[in-house]
């Protein structure tokens, strides 16, 4: 994915019930961010981020959504633990991951698997890719987006 280009579209499951479809979106600005599995520590601390600047996104006419390969049951558990404000959608086939280039090679102690690259994508009012946040590092990764949010 690269700046610029329109975002691509998908319909997933949300965490409210329904199936989300991205253009359906248009018109607001949306954090669109790939976590690689509900209730581990990275990916907790993440959410958390999020959920504690929700209102400043929202105040900048932004959405947010977490995409991840776990089910909808693993979903409502993480947003009733962490009290998530936010959609989160589930991607089990990994195909949406596929369509925006995170679903990688990863090691872990020798072992090679497929996975969620944590990576988030800023898109605009319009459906476009405005900046992608490749290798996604928690600590500071939040105050980083709000400021490019609210610059676009």
């Amino acid at each position: 994915m690269e700046v610029g280009q329109e975002a691509p579209d998908f319909t997933l499951p949300a965490s409210n019930g329904e199936n989300l479809k991205l253009s359906d979106l248009r018109g607001k600005k949306v954090v669109l961010y790939f976590y690689p599995k509900d209730n581990t520590p990275g990916c907790s601390n993440q959410a958390c981020a999020f959920r504690d600047q929700h209102s400043a996104f929202t105040d900048a006419d932004t959405v947010i959504l977490g995409v991840s390969p776990d089910p909808l049951k693993s979903h409502d558990k993480f947003i009733s633990k962490f009290e998530l404000p936010f959609l989160l959608l589930a991607d089990e086939e990994h195909e949406v991951a596929e369509l925006y280039g995170v679903w990688k090679e990863k090691n872990m102690y020798g072992k090679k698997y497929m996975g969620i690259e944590r990576t988030t994508f800023l898109i605009d009012k319009d459906g476009n890719i405005a900046k992608v946040y490749p290798k996604v590092k928690v600590a500071g990764h939040i105050d980083q987006l709000l400021e490019d949010v609210r610059s676009i």
